[in-house]
């Protein structure tokens, strides 16, 4: 496999309402979530996915609880917009809301980047159209 890799690092983050932080406090540290109402994941094979943190070289997973369970990052992005909990998504995801303030991050200490975004392909026999894809990906990534 050949790996292009494209974009910049990624974190994922931690988010919630302003409205829901009305109720509840802040929490401080991954093992608080316990105590929160979260909006989890399931992965296409049906697996509910927890929640991951690291910090200074100490890495958690956390089975969070909560109401609603989705698959679609941008259903998570609303639920959590209307306050119907915490939600774990990439910062790429949730961007815009941080700097409208119509959500607040929080854990941001115990969540690193996680590296790159890649393109993989098989290297044999690549397709023109593959090839002018890789080819612009390389030329664009990083501009």
């Amino acid at each position: 496999m050949i790996s292009v890799p494209f974009g910049r690092l990624q974190r994922f983050a931690v988010v919630g309402s302003p409205s829901y932080f009305e109720k509840r406090a802040k929490p401080g540290t991954p093992s608080d979530l316990i105590g929160h109402v979260c909006i989890r994941s399931r992965t296409p094979s049906g697996i509910l996915e927890p929640w991951q943190f690291s910090r200074r070289g100490k890495t958690l997973r956390v089975e969070v609880k909560g109401i609603v369970t989705l698959d679609q990052p941008t259903l998570m992005l609303d639920a959590a917009r209307d306050g119907l909990g915490l939600a774990y998504l990439t910062e790429f995801n949730v961007a815009a809301d941080l700097t409208a303030g119509t959500l607040v991050r929080v854990l941001t200490d115990w969540t690193p980047s996680f590296g790159d975004l890649c393109l993989y392909y098989a290297g044999r026999q690549t397709p023109a159209g593959l090839r002018a894809l890789v080819d612009l990906i390389r030329e664009q990534a990083f501009t």
